[in-house]
């Protein structure tokens, strides 16, 4: 009787036991479940987004495809990496897709709050299509950023000159460049003041 009684609790205590593992696990694998869920929700490897983006603006030159590659692989790392909207918004230029350049670079001007070139970028592709206007404003956004930024003193000087919106303050952008410009660009300037009689 008595050694069925033990036989009896160590039966009881094994299946205890396997009741209390079997609630372990599967609390376990919920709490797994759920993390992998949240986690891909808003899942985000800066590190990753950033060694890819890297590796891509050493290729954009010789091997644009690959580039492109690699920054679709960096923004599928992190969606709110910049410098990869940035990059890819170039290669679009470049190959003259001017709505795709302009929405990568409108995407990373919103994350690079502080940048001008994302602001630049945006401008240049603007200015191709013809939308003097709205160029203009996106150059002078990049100086407000970073006001005396000398490539937006640069490209603003030019695209009012371009667009025939030139006035006093174009006057003095180019005084700016035809100082600190380098030797192609203080020549540009300083034969635009001359036509100008400045």
């Amino acid at each position: 009787m008595q050694m069925e009684n033990s036989a009896l609790k160590r039966i009881q205590a094994i299946l205890i036991f396997a009741f209390a593992l079997g609630c372990i696990s599967t609390v376990g694998c919920s709490a797994s479940r759920h993390r992998a869920a949240t986690s891909s929700d808003s899942y985000r490897n800066q590190q990753l987004a950033a060694e890819l983006t890297h590796s891509a603006t050493k290729l954009m030159a010789e091997d644009p495809l690959k580039a492109e590659e690699l920054l679709r692989e960096a923004i599928d790392a992190d969606l709110y990496h910049g410098p990869a909207h940035n990059n890819l918004g170039v290669l679009y230029l470049n190959r003259g897709e001017l709505y795709q350049a302009a929405e990568e670079f409108d995407w990373a001007r919103r994350l690079m709050p502080g940048h001008p070139d994302p602001r630049i970028n945006l401008g240049l592709a603007l200015e191709r299509g013809g939308k003097y206007g709205e160029a203009l404003d996106a150059y002078a956004s990049a100086l407000q950023v970073y006001p005396e930024h000398l490539p937006s003193v640069q490209v603003l000087a030019r695209c009012q000159i371009r667009s025939g919106v030139r006035d006093e303050y174009t006057d003095e952008l180019l005084k700016v460049i035809a100082y600190r410009g380098t030797h192609e660009w203080q020549s540009w300037a300083r034969n635009q003041l001359a036509l100008s009689g400045k």
